[in-house]
């Protein structure tokens, strides 16, 4: 099991975290844009909540690919 503080395990929660920032930027989303369509999909997360959770880049691979569906990003490269 991968602990927190290992640096395999930080250096993919940032690759997580720039990820999921670059698509939001891409797609010019914001997190209160997020939120309500987070929420569209009967999931609910403040702005403030999506701020904490992906400036820490600790969250789960679910929801990374909630976040993904809600702001239609059906592909990902990770390269």
């Amino acid at each position: 099991m991968a602990r927190k503080d290992d640096p395999q395990t930080v250096e993919y929660e940032t690759k997580a975290k720039n990820l999921l920032k670059a698509e939001l930027k891409r797609k010019g989303v914001t997190y209160a844009q997020l939120a309500e369509k987070l929420a569209a999909m009967d999931i609910h997360e403040t702005e403030r909540n999506l701020n904490n959770k992906i400036s820490r880049g600790g969250f789960s691979a679910a929801f990374l690919l909630q976040c993904l569906k809600a702001i239609g990003s059906p592909t990902l490269h990770l390269d």
